[in-house]
């Protein structure tokens, strides 16, 4: 006589060399101390998902229909939205546009965040919010686009406010301050705001145009309209109003332009004691100089500067810089316009020729001259000959030959005494204008789009340039964080204060090998800034549904973040995930 145990049934996968393993249900026995197999069905044919779900029911999981377990009603992008939030959190911005809680408050939010999110026209805000958490992460879901109009006159109305608290927070006596203009073209006819001027845009429409104070790092602190036919020296005193009255700093540095801070801007700021400036000089006038003697190219290195004087510029310390490679390509340039100049002035000067019935008279072909050289800016190089029924014309090799003179040299001007700021830094400080750029091509762009501006009235126009300021301002420290998972130069910051003032800038080996493998050097994928923000998306938050009638349950859940997104998130300090 023999005692019999039976054991649990289960799966046991039996390798083949040279074909699949065979997957057999089989259930043991001992007999005697022997463990003895009994094979009860082959399922090697059976799918793998049916093979799991055997292997979970031998080991007692009760399972059932997913279709009867819970349906998901609802999955909705959330992750970009938790990023942008997060970071506003971490900023402040609640406490920066109201101390107190309100509903215009949380509609300004809302429109930030959709702004860096997807830009988009306020109706189309109402409409787009809905289809991500933003909406319910703020609770503004009921509010209509009448709302958000409302909420934008009461941004402009705190417009001076939230700057001063933007300047209590990044600016200090002795800063440095950018300053710099842009403009965008207006497609309608209502806002007295847009006018005709210098568009920027390249676009024969009227435009608007607007100025950004920044601190030294390119951060911004506030921003102003102007009609479209405003010149960029006539914004300059309103800056000095706010430095000074606003913000109440009374020892600053402007940093500005050459077409900004002209002569008359400066004798300007010459009045305000304890106001210095950096800018340059206009190329005529340092062609003046040059021709005068007043600095010889032994002055400095072939990548180097030479700080000189001048009596036409008392008080100021004019540093010449010279680059052999912005040499070269100005005399690049110039020869492709002298090229394209004399092949249009050719082809006047054939149709004279053909004119032998009805002679060409000479104002006529004055006229079509005239828009010859306004085209290409190259008249000062030729000399031309217009008389009834002739055009001649020939390179005057003395002008082009003392405008080369000057090529690849540029002069930085400033106020600033040496034991303040050295001539290196005065240099880098002028170059890096270069951030408010930077500034304006994200607001412009696919970005924040700025533009097409489509609001009538003077002070939605206003609120909404404001609002896109805003927007920048998160970005702005968005990308300062995510930086190393960018295609952004990590080392730029510091390269941009210690590296050849006057050489052109190169980046970073470590910029170049993240932009050439596409991966950090801890193997992360290297994104755009508008597809990291698409990558975060995909991580939802789902509203399920569980049961039926009065026992119907529902709740959400997030999507588990994948070990990259718990990396940017970690890069912006949000844990609360």
């Amino acid at each position: 006589m023999y005692k019999l145990y039976y054991l649990a049934m289960y799966i046991d996968i039996v390798p083949n060399r040279k074909s699949p393993p065979a997957v057999l249900l089989r259930k043991s026995k001992r007999e005697n101390g022997k463990i003895v197999k009994t094979t009860i069905a082959n399922l090697s044919s059976c799918p793998p998902e049916a093979i799991k779900a055997f292997q979970m029911a031998l080991k007692g999981i009760q399972m059932v229909p997913k279709e009867g377990f819970f349906h998901i009603d609802r999955s909705l992008p959330h992750g970009h939205v938790q990023a942008v939030l997060g970071m506003m959190r971490h900023l402040g911005m609640d406490q920066l546009l109201s101390s107190r809680p309100c509903p215009e408050r949380d509609l300004v939010l809302a429109m930030i965040a959709q702004r860096i999110l997807t830009p988009c026209s306020k109706l189309a805000t109402t409409r787009v919010w809905h289809e991500t958490t933003l909406a319910q992460e703020l609770k503004v879901e009921d509010a209509g686009v009448d709302e958000l109009y409302g909420a934008l006159d009461w941004l402009l109305h705190r417009q001076s406010r939230i700057e001063k608290k933007l300047a209590n927070r990044h600016l200090e006596e002795g800063a440095k301050i950018l300053f710099d203009v842009s403009s965008s073209s207006y497609h309608g006819h209502h806002c007295i705001l847009a006018t005709y001027g210098y568009n920027r845009d390249g676009e024969k429409l009227p435009s608007i145009v607007y100025g950004l104070l920044t601190d030294a790092q390119g951060r911004p602190v506030a921003v102003d309209v102007y009609p479209g036919n405003t010149a960029d020296p006539g914004t300059v005193p309103d800056q000095i109003e706010k430095l000074r009255e606003q913000f109440g700093l009374q020892r600053v540095v402007l940093v500005g332009d050459r077409g900004m801070l002209t002569q008359t801007q400066i004798e300007n700021l010459k009045t305000y004691p304890g106001l210095g400036w950096i800018s340059a000089l206009r190329f005529s006038a340092v062609r003046s100089l040059t021709e005068a003697g007043a600095f010889q190219p032994s002055l400095f290195d072939r990548y180097g500067l030479a700080e000189i004087s001048s009596e036409a510029y008392p008080g100021e310390r004019l540093i010449v810089c010279f680059n052999p490679a912005l040499a070269q390509d100005r005399k690049r340039k110039r020869e492709e316009l002298l090229i394209a100049t004399e092949s249009d002035l050719m082809r006047i000067a054939s149709q004279v020729k053909r004119r032998t019935k009805t002679p060409m008279a000479a104002d006529e072909i004055g006229v079509r001259v005239g828009k010859i050289i306004n085209r290409h800016k190259m008249g000062k190089h030729f000399q031309l000959t217009i008389e009834e029924n002739l055009l001649s014309f020939e390179r005057d090799a003395g002008s082009i030959q003392r405008e080369a003179e000057s090529d690849g040299i540029y002069i930085v001007r400033t106020s600033e005494s040496s034991t303040m700021l050295s001539a290196e830094d005065t240099v880098r400080t002028y170059k890096s204008l270069g951030q408010v750029e930077q500034a304006f091509r994200c607001i412009k762009s696919l970005d924040l789009q700025v533009r097409p501006i489509r609001h009538r009235t003077e002070p939605h126009v206003r609120s909404h340039i404001f609002l896109c300021m805003l927007a920048y301002y998160l970005q702005w420290h968005m990308r300062k964080a995510l930086s190393s998972v960018l295609f952004q130069d990590d080392e730029l910051d510091v390269d941009r204060w210690t590296r050849d003032a006057v050489a052109q800038a190169e980046p970073s080996h470590s910029f170049r090998a993240k932009k050439l493998t596409k991966k950090t050097p801890e193997g992360w994928p290297v994104h755009s800034f508008e597809t990291l923000l698409k990558n975060l998306s995909t991580r939802c938050r789902n509203t399920c549904r569980t049961g039926e009638g009065k026992t119907m349950i529902q709740f959400d859940q997030l999507t588990e973040s994948t070990p990259f997104q718990a990396h940017v998130f970690k890069l912006l300090e949000i844990y609360q995930q």
